[in-house]
């Protein structure tokens, strides 16, 4: 099987029955007599003794690679780019997929837009295969769960032409667990055509802190009811395309004022506040059938006073995640190169404790070499049972198994044709995103903006980086959309911190518009975007503002006579905040998190639920 394809339309990129036959040929053999596994496509489960009886047949250092689920550099699992051929030999000190396979056999792999896995959607089938096709030749080969983060908002490695849904609290605003139940169903169709079995989504925690710097709009809000509602919907959605879901990050990541890529927070709620605000969604992904639950690197000294970590806490994975909450799917910790679970203990003692404190899948770690040598020398020593291997292993395989991937692990150009970005799946995200942008302040009526009355428009505000493979930028994004709609629009990017020069040049391109819509991105008291849009306002022209990340900006600017909120900057939810601008459709979001004062924190100023209409 090539690992790339002509690229002609419904080309196939699925080898020859035959050569499936032959790369599975020990792995249907190790199942015993009776056939494969086959996929959980109705009620059947995986059969435990068929998999049992393959890991019996396996080498301990194969039972290592089985609970590793790693990056690599690369379009190609076999002919990557010279710099990615680089880079692995660098971080992993292999040269391609394939070669990391042979010498790790490693259980799972995760795609990075960074890491070049996501080209475009053929290129990535043609990884997928080319990924199965190395592991399922190895002797004992065993397909491969590929992975990814594919949250939609601000967070997904798979980007246009593929379907790209709003984020996760854009869907608390819309409130409809239908939408968020077609939103994981639709997603996880297209992500399965692209052979990508395994989602770290659905966000689980609860965006109780306005500051939470690393969660924030990838949570569907702050009421746990609500955000339990959404979760067990979306899973469900994940769970009709066949495609395993992911809650994270348990315990809770919703009330840290601290990153846990950069280092590692701590959450001080005591028991009753866990189980009141950070535990429902995680009780609700679990009743829904979740496949795996990813750990936070976060500290919850009421949890576990010995303060160490989540992802290696014992009383937490094992003692509330399986034995209180009764959970027997897989856990993967969170990426274990991230500071948080780095700060307490070396990169060779993680995965160790993982695995002790009840981890199955250890995700991403710096150093493969020095993690995977570590768990193997841990088993040799005694440190590690290789029964307690097995037990991680048996959860990995039997998501393998029900994911179908023991049955078919390929699949084709012509499946990614008919299922990735199609017209009917970009029209479900358009009216899906219609749903969510939330009107939060319209004085005097000024939207939606007539053309008649205003049909020049200056574009101006923030143009963070795009997000999830979306065109961007947002300023160029809203006018394109807005001219469209009928209006004569000219961005004017002026940044995250607008210099005193930009502001007077915005100010001075405003005199030639008969409005001024600003996008403003994380506004402090402090931020220079206060200064210009205030310095616009001072114009007399109007001002419509839209928030196109947290919607807590409005506390920051109370001139503004008509402000939106749309909780990310991706083109889908730009363009539906652009046609709720024009009057094209009405606004229908309610906030899903309070937005408090700023001159007084502990009021609302706009409380959840508000949301105003035409």
């Amino acid at each position: 099987m090539p690992d790339s394809s002509n690229g002609s339309t419904g080309s196939t990129v699925r080898p020859s029955r035959r050569t499936v036959l032959a790369a599975t040929a020990g792995v249907t053999t190790a199942l015993a007599a009776g056939g494969t596994v086959h996929a959980a496509t109705g009620p059947s489960a995986p059969d435990d003794r068929k998999l049992r009886a393959l890991i019996s047949r396996m080498t301990l250092e194969e039972k290592v690679g089985q609970l590793f689920v790693m990056r690599v550099y690369g379009h190609s699992a076999t002919d990557p780019d010279q710099a990615d051929i680089d880079a692995n030999l660098k971080e992993i000190g292999v040269r391609t997929a394939a070669e990391m396979l042979a010498r790790y056999r490693v259980g799972g792999i995760i795609y990075f837009a960074w890491a070049h896995n996501t080209r475009d959607p053929h290129q990535i089938a043609d990884l997928s295969n080319g990924i199965q096709k190395a592991s399922l030749g190895l002797p004992r080969g065993l397909p491969v769960l590929v992975s990814t983060d594919q949250e939609h908002g601000i967070v997904a490695r798979v980007g246009e032409p593929a379907t790209l849904f709003p984020g996760a609290m854009a869907v608390g605003a819309g409130g409809s667990r239908a939408d968020a139940r077609t939103l994981g169903r639709i997603a996880g169709l297209e992500l399965r055509a692209l052979g990508i079995r395994q989602n770290y989504s659905p966000v689980a925690d609860v965006n109780v802190n306005p500051a939470n710097p690393v969660i924030g709009v990838r949570s569907f809000g702050s009421d746990p009811q609500s955000v339990a509602d959404l979760v067990a919907a979306e899973v469900k959605g994940y769970e009709s395309s066949h495609i395993a879901s992911t809650a994270k990050h348990f315990p809770g990541h919703g009330d840290t004022v601290d990153d846990s890529h950069a280092k590692l927070p701590y959450i001080h709620h005591t028991r009753d506040q866990w189980e009141q605000l950070d535990a429902p969604p995680f009780e609700a992904a679990i009743a829904a059938g979740i496949d795996s639950i990813m750990t936070a690197h976060i500290v919850v000294p009421a949890l576990d006073p010995s303060e160490d970590p989540a992802t290696l806490s014992r009383p937490i994975l094992t003692g509330i995640l399986r034995e209180e909450l009764g959970y027997d799917g897989v856990v993967v910790t969170d990426s274990l190169g991230m500071e948080g679970v780095r700060t307490k203990y070396g990169d060779d003692r993680v995965p160790v404790l993982a695995l002790k404190a009840g981890v199955d899948q250890l995700l991403n770690p710096p150093s493969l070499d020095v993690a995977w040598n570590a768990v193997l020398n841990a088993v040799r020593d005694g440190e590690l049972t290789e029964a307690r291997l097995d037990e991680s292993i048996l959860r990995v395989l039997r998501m393998k198994a029900k994911l179908g991937l023991f049955k078919d692990p390929y699949v084709t150009h012509a499946g990614v044709d008919r299922t990735v970005g199609t017209r009917s799946h970009l029209a479900t995200a358009d009216r899906i995103t219609e749903r969510t942008t939330t009107l939060l302040v319209n004085e005097g009526g000024l939207l939606p903006l007539s053309r008649r009355r205003t049909p020049k428009l200056l574009v101006v505000g923030a143009d963070p980086a795009s997000p999830s493979g979306t065109t961007g930028p947002p300023t160029g994004v809203l006018a394109g959309a807005l001219t469209e709609l009928g209006f004569t629009a000219t961005a004017l990017s002026t940044g995250t911190a607008p210099s005193a020069a930009t502001v007077a040049k915005a100010v001075a391109a405003a005199g030639d518009a008969d409005a001024v819509v600003v996008a403003t991105y994380n506004v402090s008291a402090s931020s220079s975007q206060k200064t210009l849009v205030e310095q616009l306002l001072a114009t007399g022209k109007p001002v419509v503002a839209v928030a196109v990340r947290n919607p807590y900006d409005v506390a920051h600017l109370p001139g503004v006579a008509a402000y939106l909120a749309t909780y990310s900057w991706t083109d889908v939810e730009l363009r539906a905040a652009a046609r709720v601008i024009a009057g094209k459709v009405d606004p229908r979001g309610t906030l899903p998190v309070p937005v408090q004062r700023a001159d007084d924190p502990s009021t609302a100023l706009y409380p959840v639920g508000h949301g105003l209409t035409y």
